[in-house]
């Protein structure tokens, strides 16, 4: 049987990290230079959809390694409500795989007239949201013609942590990210076999992760809706615990993706769900009555997390065959969403 697109993508995605960090090697230290001369006291993102899931994993990275809050601001600030913004001072990131929304090409164009230092990472060289933004980003990701973004996804979390740590000028990590391509190919071999026959008739899951896993957890849920009809929705291992843990159970299962042995939370979350008779798949981490799922350990946290999404990626794109979608075709999706 051929390979579908997605899947094809999926494993092009070693080689997009590769030549997204080729391609900024020069532009993401001098952009980190800027930034620390400017000492934003906040940044703010701008995405949509699996973008801003990436945006997200920046958020936390961002926050963890330079105590600097980023807050996701809202399109319509731009496009419907006109708000007046106060950016001075402030910095934006703006993440697509198109550029082209022109929603978030008008948020763009609002924050770098009220001040703030506007960046974009887009994997479409001259698309309209690089020309609306001061500094521009290349994902290096190349063509992606599946609808369900796999490859740039991972590429655009890639770049927003080795942004964070040139920022940081954090060695360990910056080198834990050159050795990510090698990872991911680890990753996208592991087998999640048994947890797509487990799945398939499943209605309802929760995707749970927590800190920077939780920008995984959230890219995981949408793919779940997007490419397998399943209704899944993402939370983190603390917040699951303050309402929604009431509909888990035997019919309502939970996916943990969690990072190493260090990543306790969501494996402390998976052992005490097992415990009351919830079916429980840990991805990454150590817990009691689970069924585990292979991973690729790299050495670093934060880059076990991008590792857990590649494999997930292969696993959904197994699971939609299985409950007879084509994971190419989702009902409904164009790949470029225009929103206003």
């Amino acid at each position: 049987m051929t390979a579908s697109q997605v899947l094809q993508e999926i494993y092009a995605a070693p080689d997009a990290v590769r030549n997204m960090l080729a391609v900024n090697r020069a532009e993401l230290p001098a952009l980190a230079r800027r930034l620390r001369d400017l000492q934003p006291p906040a940044v703010v993102t701008i995405a949509r959809g699996s973008s801003d899931h990436a945006a997200t994993f920046f958020k936390y990275l961002c926050e963890i390694k330079l105590g600097i809050p980023v807050a996701s601001l809202g399109p319509s600030l731009a496009t419907l409500y006109h708000a007046p913004l106060r950016m001075e001072g402030l910095a934006s990131l703006a993440i697509s795989q198109s550029g082209a929304s022109p929603d978030l090409v008008a948020l763009q164009q609002a924050v770098g007239e009220a001040g703030g230092m506007t960046i974009a990472a887009v994997n479409a060289r001259g698309s309209p949201l690089s020309k609306a933004s001061e500094v521009s980003l290349d994902l290096g990701a190349g063509p992606e013609l599946s609808v369900a973004a796999t490859k740039s996804f991972i590429a655009s979390a890639t770049l927003g942590a080795t942004l964070v740590a040139n920022w940081a000028e954090d060695a360990e990590l910056l080198a834990a990210l050159e050795r990510l391509p090698q990872v991911l190919t680890n990753a996208i071999a592991c087998d999640w076999g048994a947890a797509v026959d487990a799945l398939t008739d499943v209605a309802s899951l929760y995707v749970v992760g927590r800190g920077p896993g939780l920008a995984m957890a959230g890219e995981a849920a949408l793919k779940l809706k997007e490419m397998c009809g399943l209704h899944a929705e993402a939370y983190s291992a603390a917040e699951l615990l303050h309402g929604p843990v009431a509909l888990a159970g035997p019919d309502f299962p939970v996916l943990v993706l969690a990072g190493g042995i260090s990543d306790r939370t969501p494996a402390a979350l998976a052992s005490r769900l097992a415990a009351d008779g919830v079916p429980v798949y840990l991805a990454g981490g150590q817990a009691e009555g689970v069924a585990f799922l292979p991973v690729a350990a790299s050495d670093h946290l934060f880059t076990d997390y991008i590792a857990r999404i590649a494999s997930f990626y292969v696993f959904a794109e197994a699971l939609a065959r299985r409950r007879g979608f084509d994971p190419d075709r989702p009902p409904k999706l164009k790949k470029v969403t225009r929103t206003f």
